[in-house]
């Protein structure tokens, strides 16, 4: 799969973001390991506690697709370079991969991809 496409579709999703409080919008592309995409984009709630990010919108409509291993996810944000997932993401995102082969997560840095390993950016994360 072509990283580029993932992160154009996180582009793309981004648009579509709800976040009049914080004016962050970030759109998320997740790839499966049975090859299929989801997007998802964050929607915020006045009581910020319910807001929901990008990711776990994302992951939330694979799973809900019957997909529960996640290869690759693409991050977006018009904001930020290197837009990596919050600490609520990143173990969300541990859950639904591949413990073996791990999870690459792509970020826009100027014009260039960059790709970490989920490892990278949670070590050690929470399994039963």
């Amino acid at each position: 799969m072509d990283y580029n496409y993932l992160m154009e579709k996180a582009i793309e999703v981004s648009k579509n973001a709800y976040a009049p409080y914080s004016k962050f919008p970030v759109g998320a592309c997740i790839l499966t390991d049975t090859d299929n995409i989801y997007c998802g984009c964050n929607f915020e709630n006045a009581s910020y506690g319910l807001t929901i990010c990008a990711e776990r919108n994302a992951i939330g409509s694979a799973v809900a697709n019957g997909d529960r291993i996640v290869k690759a996810i693409a991050i977006y944000s018009p904001n930020q370079d290197n837009c990596t997932p919050c600490g609520a993401c990143r173990q969300v995102l541990y859950e639904f991969s591949n413990k073996n082969l791990g999870l690459d997560v792509i970020v826009k840095i100027g014009e260039d991809l960059k790709i970490y390993k989920l490892s990278e950016l949670l070590p050690e994360g929470f399994s039963l």
